[in-house]
């Protein structure tokens, strides 16, 4: 008997909540013809107000999605509403074959899946294009250098002939540099205080671009994911890859005028490693990558090179994602996140946060701002990027009571992303 997601996990999907209130108008039977499951696929043609009905299909196992609609949204209302109906009850999307159209949509993907495998990138031809990478990025940094010394020489708190930083920023791009130049259009909007913090940063970063041939490896590869030279998917995942059973951690999205970030955790059952997937969208579009909280997925994973590796690739995954845990995962005192944040910091200076879970713990709400307590230390919460509405909902599913949360934790304070109360499922916090 195959294995049927909750309704929660497929309203996670969704990519924003108008889609969530969409699909529920669509999980009845009324609106679908043909529909049916191999297992491996749902699928089904939905009544639109044109006279031909939309063909939907999911993927199970990535989940990836197919429908004829014009939407923009990914995934779209009848693919979520068509996964709630499949989810609701026995009987209500029946077993058979794919369609025509269905097998087709899923051996295109079989076979695009194949050549990307046998596209085995050449060691040579990377090592070559690092190299050149290198020698473009070298000017830049060392100009970067001189305008941050020169910010410096002239005092901080006098900066009214220094001008905003875009013109360096773009000069940073032109070094092949976007890592350097993101950060460097931080700078004008930063306040005061945290200036020199960021200057002296910027300036170790950029110091240690210009001589990443005297580096060891892994450093080497840490300063060039810093500014910029990442490498393509397919090298990653041609290298060593760790397969395990994934579980879900949590997954939040970001917007600005130039594309929508997805960021998807995972936490490996047998090894114990964490794993960022990053995957990209255009504006106000959701990227296509989506894995359900709470659930467990048998996957490869090859992670990017680094001193403290935690970018990854998603390869092969295997099978369907797997119920919840029965248990949330283990978690850490406040006190040893500290020090794993510590320790991470020491192989990767320009780290902002690592992926935490804390056990026990209990939101707290003070006249100083919002805090999570595990009766022992207490941690402070990053109010500037989880919106006020979320914490009133860690509130809420605490009820003063110790639970275990997930999320970013760094030298600004902790990021709240998931929570499992005590006997319940995971609860997203940022998501909808």
């Amino acid at each position: 008997m195959e294995e049927r997601w909750s309704t929660e996990h497929v309203l996670s999907l969704a990519p924003d909540a108008a889609s969530q209130k969409a699909a529920g108008k669509l999980s009845s039977p009324a609106p679908w013809s043909g529909t049916g499951t191999d297992g491996t696929a749902v699928w089904g043609e939905c009544k639109g107000s044109g006279r031909t009905p939309y063909r939907t299909a999911i993927e199970l196992a990535t989940p990836a999605y197919q429908c004829s609609c014009p939407s923009r949204k990914f995934p779209c209302k009848h693919a979520l509403g068509l996964l709630l109906l499949w989810s609701g009850s026995d009987g209500a999307v029946p077993a058979g074959e794919p369609a025509g159209w269905v097998d087709e949509w899923l051996k295109g993907r079989q076979e695009r899946a194949e050549k990307r495998v046998e596209k085995v990138p050449d060691p040579e031809a990377v090592r070559r294009r690092a190299e050149k990478r290198g020698a473009e990025i070298a000017p830049g940094a060392a100009e970067l250098r001189l305008r941050l010394a020169d910010r410096v020489r002239h005092g901080l708190a006098d900066q009214s002939t220094a001008g905003p930083w875009e013109e360096v920023a773009a000069r940073m791009v032109d070094a092949k540099a976007p890592g350097l130049a993101t950060r460097v259009r931080e700078l004008d909007t930063l306040p005061q205080e945290r200036l020199l913090e960021e200057y002296a940063m910027l300036h170790l970063l950029a110091t240690a671009a210009t001589r990443v041939g005297e580096l060891p490896a892994e450093l080497a590869a840490t300063v060039q994911a810093r500014v910029g030279h990442t490498l393509e998917k397919a090298e990653v995942l041609a290298g060593p890859t760790v397969r395990d059973r994934w579980l879900v951690l949590g997954s939040r999205d970001s917007s600005d005028e130039r594309l929508t970030t997805r960021r998807i955790w995972l936490h490996g059952a047998k090894t114990g490693r964490p794993a960022l997937l990053l995957d990209f969208g255009r504006p106000g579009q959701a990227p296509a990558l989506a894995l359900p909280t709470g659930r467990l997925v048998e996957a490869e994973v090859g992670y990017y090179p680094g001193a403290h590796p935690l970018r990854a690739a998603l390869g092969a995954r295997y099978g369907a994602p797997e119920p919840d845990p029965a248990d949330p995962p283990a978690g850490l005192t406040v006190a040893e996140a500290v020090a794993g944040y510590g320790t991470a910091l020491a192989d990767d200076p320009w780290l902002e946060s690592r992926p935490t879970v804390l056990a026990d713990v209990v939101p707290v709400r003070t006249p100083d701002g919002w805090y999570l307590t595990d009766g022992h230390h207490t941690v402070p919460v990053r109010t500037s990027s989880v919106p006020e509405s979320a914490l009133w909902r860690l509130a809420a599913v605490s009820t003063g009571r110790p639970l275990t949360v997930f999320g970013e934790f760094g030298h600004r304070g902790f990021d709240p992303v998931t929570a499992w109360p005590a006997g319940q499922r995971p609860v997203g916090l940022t998501n909808p």
